[in-house]
């Protein structure tokens, strides 16, 4: 049975989807005010959330327009917003994250997009794209922020947000892979709660999203539009004020 929160409806606006960019939104800047000067290191918890929940936002959005007439609509418009807002925001990221070792997260959302339609679309374009995005995943991984697994996570929950709710613990996996594992089991050996807590994250939070979009179905929320492609790169302006100041 072809789960409701997936059928289209182009008359109105998913607050359950909406509620969950602003929640994802909400834990990528609790994540990143670790960096401001005080002492919050257990915000690594929650910020693990932000990034399979914007995959998740993604895949969603990625179903519903494969269920379309037109498959196409928004494709290229969507990567373009990706595309340009990775440039856009790549000097606040490297102002406000001290030694940077990736880009900032959008070029993996956006090569992600890619190998995630790729699948979905299964023409000579679409393939095309989609191998070409995985390759470079590969080759850069390491300058991408949660490596080639995160690009892959998109696809993942693609192929699991039709199955019973179960099915996405399984790019927990994923998850916990994107994120910097060979840290924090180390980490877990000696006592630290944080990484303990981090890893329990990863695994979970691709089904906390889904579990979300059910039981925020029919909410009302002020809806998260394209100029919220703009939050990114102001956050990082703003907690880079605020550092200042403290």
């Amino acid at each position: 049975m072809r789960d409701a929160m997936l059928k289209p409806n182009t008359r109105q606006r998913d607050g359950a989807l909406d509620a969950l960019k602003w929640l994802a939104l909400l834990s990528m800047v609790l994540d990143h005010l670790r960096y401001v000067g005080l002492n919050l290191d257990g915000l690594y918890v929650p910020g693990r959330l932000a990034f399979p929940w914007f995959c998740l936002a993604m895949a969603v959005n990625l179903t519903r327009v494969g269920d379309k007439t037109d498959p196409q609509a928004g494709q290229w418009r969507y990567l373009g917003w990706l595309l340009l807002f990775s440039g856009l925001s790549e000097i606040p990221y490297r102002l406000f994250i001290p030694d940077p070792d990736t880009l900032n997260v959008l070029p993996t959302l956006a090569l992600g997009l890619l190998v995630a339609r790729g699948w979905q679309r299964r023409d000579g374009l679409a393939i095309g794209l989609g191998l070409l995005a995985l390759l470079l995943a590969l080759v850069f991984s390491q300058h991408l922020m949660f490596g080639a697994f995160g690009v892959l996570l998109p696809l993942a929950l693609v192929l699991v947000i039709r199955r019973p709710w179960y099915y996405s613990l399984l790019p927990g996996v994923l998850c916990l892979a994107a994120n910097q594992w060979q840290t924090l089991f180390p980490a877990v050996r000696l006592g630290n709660q944080v990484a303990t807590y981090g890893i329990a994250a990863c695994l979970l939070a691709p089904l906390l999203g889904v579990l979300l979009l059910r039981v925020l179905r029919g909410c009302t929320v002020p809806a998260m539009r394209r100029w919220a492609y703009g939050l990114y790169p102001l956050h990082f302006l703003f907690l880079l004020a605020l550092r200042a100041s403290l």
